[in-house]
């Protein structure tokens, strides 16, 4: 039997789609929301945020992130991915034209939000598109390649906020990540609407639907894996936001770490992405996740217990160098545990991460109101981190 037209692609076009999933996600998750990581101490100094109010700002950016994935929940569908990717896009680039404009920290709650939404959005359905066109051409080892751009885009990050930093002020720090966006947004999704992908008929629908009575989202084989998810949501969280305020309260001023710190997380990012595809598909995406949350816990104690120079690297370089990976492999084994979900699955798990990711800004805020210190608050992400060894150590294997 010949091969269908969809079974095969050229490398030049497996590039073309993977570049463009990681320059859309460049985008919307770099020069989004991990824009604000290495900005934050910046904004502080400027007077325009504080303590608390900078965890309560993470807090609503997560909130949004949360309902987009949500949304992309509900619309799941390649039809419904076609319309709500460009859109996200674009609410991704007003957002960022606003957070130029305005100070006031309501209004920054606001907009914050609404480009969590268009993160969270983007953030499971391009990747999800992408799964999906490469499943139907037999190379879905090759779908954790599309987080390399997150990766890049924490280096790239890192060096805009701290090249401008000595003439930019304020809200006006943020100009760079939306020049920067405008072009990429349009590239990426111009290559991702260009794809071959069958939209199914009402027929098929129902079919899809029966197959997911079959195999519901949520039973003994994927539960453990989405408690899992949660502490590696909840775990990471913390260091990837709050590292460079937290190199800044504990080293000296001046101190190259305090810039330096996130540089670290970005230099460590680029080759994740790579990495653990490469080990889960050599050893098995179980035992690759399990590993994954141990070298994460290691990252996020060390800021705890040696705080200063020593505890900044280790956690930079740890954390900066899993994250990644607890994605695509949570995502994958999710997708051989029920491979009839697709898209609908990829983004149930997302919205669970997301959920963890905003309790853990909700909670360093508490533990700050009720005076504790940024360096203890850091223990949440350590007990979060040991839940979800725990679970990932009870998912089973895939049925074939």
């Amino acid at each position: 039997m010949a091969p269908s037209s969809t079974s095969t692609a050229s490398r030049r076009d497996l590039f073309r789609v993977l570049l463009a999933g990681s320059i859309v996600l460049l985008v919307v998750h770099t020069l989004g929301r991990f824009y604000y990581t290495p900005l934050l101490p910046y904004l502080v100094d400027d007077g325009v945020l504080d303590s608390r109010q900078a965890a309560a700002l993470a807090t609503w950016n997560y909130l949004g992130y949360l309902m987009g994935a949500m949304l992309a929940i509900r619309w799941h569908r390649v039809d419904h991915i076609r319309v709500l990717l460009p859109v996200s896009l674009a609410v991704h680039v007003i957002t960022t034209l606003l957070q130029t404009q305005i100070e006031a920290v309501p209004a920054q709650d606001v907009v914050r939000w609404l480009n969590g939404v268009a993160n969270g959005a983007v953030f499971v359905q391009a990747p999800a598109l992408i799964l999906e066109w490469l499943v139907l051409r037999n190379r879905a080892s090759l779908s954790g390649l599309v987080y390399l751009g997150v990766g890049f885009g924490l280096l790239l990050s890192s060096g805009m906020v701290t090249l401008t930093a000595d003439w930019l002020s304020g809200a006006a720090r943020w100009w760079p990540a939306l020049v920067l966006s405008v072009p990429l947004a349009w590239w990426g999704w111009r290559q991702l609407h260009a794809l071959e992908m069958p939209v199914h008929d009402p027929a098929q629908a129902d079919r899809s639907a029966a197959r997911r009575g079959q195999s519901p989202l949520f039973d003994r084989a994927s539960i453990p894996l989405f408690l899992s998810y949660a502490g590696a949501g909840l775990g990471y969280i913390l260091p990837m936001t709050f590292l460079p305020l937290l190199a800044k309260m504990q080293l000296d001023p001046g101190a190259w770490l305090v810039d330096g710190s996130w540089l670290i997380v970005a230099l460590a990012t680029i080759p994740s992405a790579y990495v653990w595809n490469h080990l889960g598909a050599r050893i098995g995406d179980r035992l690759a996740l399990r590993i994954n949350f141990v070298v994460q816990l290691v990252g996020v104690l060390a800021a705890v217990i040696w705080p200063g120079p020593v505890g900044i690297v280790l956690c930079g370089s740890l954390i900066g160098g899993t994250f990644l990976g607890a994605v695509l492999l949570t995502q994958r084994i999710a997708r051989a545990l029920h491979p009839h979900q697709g898209p609908r699955l990829s983004a149930a798990m997302v919205a669970l991460y997301a959920f963890a990711q905003m309790a853990g800004p909700w909670l360093v805020k508490q533990w700050l109101d009720f005076g504790g210190t940024l360096e203890s608050a850091f223990w949440i992400g350590v007990g979060a981190l040991v839940w979800g060894l725990l679970f990932a150590c009870l998912v089973p294997a895939p049925k074939r």
